[in-house]
């Protein structure tokens, strides 16, 4: 048997590590696709009590009564792939409040699980006039924290850093569509759903036009499926699907519905500008619009229709001291007593306050 020397088995290993990096790069664009991987990571952001909990239980197959997101919150799904077979494990984290606490978007995408992560944002179809907002800030703040975590320590040394945008985009589009050049693909896979597709159905017809409309060109340029759910059993069943696309690599399924008059069903790269129009500016002259972009274009025709509100009122934050679901008989008495106890100390610091004016003004 030949003597290896140490020099080659380095030679190998730093091979080997180059070639497993490279083909990592290759496959980043749809790392929902990518058999080998067994652990993923699946990010729920969205509209305030939009039902991102009630759609993440329904799709875990989880009976259980939804709560009101505090923060942030954690939960894992498991799978098997087949018969005897280890399980592929799917974290999930939910973002609570709306844009109020974006900040805590940098917690769940981290240098160690960007190249495993998805993200689901959820839109309440209920609240058109929030709609725009709470996407845009939302995709944003996840955007930049995505760029930090690429370009971090935990991505290797020596590996060239490129922008997320240039890796990404090959599992997008394919190679031959024809708005490649013109969109600016999420830098990690994205699934928007809209919810309350039942309050939804109930609005005015031009109003939903312009809505699936606006939606379809956010989730295209933004290289995203997009899908309508509500409790119905077979709108559930299809998010299931594309959730579990991304959590465990299962197929999403070829259903493709752009009817404004039904559920979208959209999954990414099966859109095109083309086929979703122009902006749906019916009542004003699109051309009297002063607008940067493609996108910044579609946000005034949008908020013309639907003027913008704001979602990041901090009276829309409730105390969770005072929230029932956290109630805590012994901890509740001792903190109503000391609330007591300060608002006495309160009214003996005016009065003396009071007092001492009162003296000075004598003097």
């Amino acid at each position: 048997m030949p003597k290896i020397s140490h020099d080659t088995l380095w030679e190998l290993a730093a091979s080997e590590v180059h070639s497993r990096e490279s083909g990592a790069d290759d496959e980043e664009g749809d790392t929902a696709s990518n058999p080998g991987i067994g652990e993923r990571t699946v990010f729920f952001i969205g509209s305030k009590a939009g039902g991102k909990t009630t759609i993440l239980l329904r799709c875990l197959d989880r009976d259980e009564p939804a709560k009101p997101t505090l923060a942030l919150e954690y939960t894992f799904g498991r799978r098997a792939r087949g018969h005897n077979t280890p399980k592929d494990i799917a974290h999930f984290w939910e973002l609570g409040g709306g844009t109020l606490l974006s900040d805590l978007i940098q917690i769940p995408i981290t240098a160690q699980n960007v190249r495993t992560l998805s993200v689901v944002l959820v839109v309440d179809l209920s609240k058109p006039n929030v709609l725009w907002g709470t996407t845009e800030r939302l995709l944003q703040v996840a955007r930049a924290q995505v760029d930090r975590a690429c370009s971090g320590p935990g991505q290797g040394e020596g590996r060239p850093k490129q922008p997320s945008q240039q890796r990404r985009i090959p599992g997008t589009l394919n190679k031959d569509h024809p708005d490649r050049e013109l969109i600016d693909p999420f830098p990690v896979p994205l699934l928007v759903i809209g919810s309350k597709f039942d309050v939804f159905q109930d609005f005015d017809s031009e109003k939903r036009k312009a809505i699936c409309k606006t939606l379809r060109f956010l989730a295209h340029y933004h290289g995203a499926s997009l899908i309508f759910s509500s409790k119905s059993e077979a709108l559930i069943s299809k998010t299931r699907g594309f959730v579990n696309h991304l959590a465990f690599g299962t197929d999403r399924g070829k259903t493709v519905s752009t009817d404004p008059s039904k559920s979208l069903i959209i999954p990414a790269g099966m859109d095109s500008l083309s086929q979703i129009g122009s902006p749906p500016a019916s009542d004003f002259d699109i051309g009297t619009l002063h607008a940067r972009s493609p996108l910044d274009l579609w946000k005034k025709v949008f908020e013309k229709i639907f003027p913008s509100e704001s979602t990041s009122d901090p009276k829309d934050l409730k105390d969770p001291a005072k929230d029932p679901q956290y109630s805590e008989a012994k901890i509740d008495s001792m903190r109503a007593q000391k609330d007591q106890e300060l608002e006495q100390y309160k009214r003996n610091a005016s009065k003396s306050w009071r007092a001492m004016d009162l003296e000075s003004q004598r003097s």
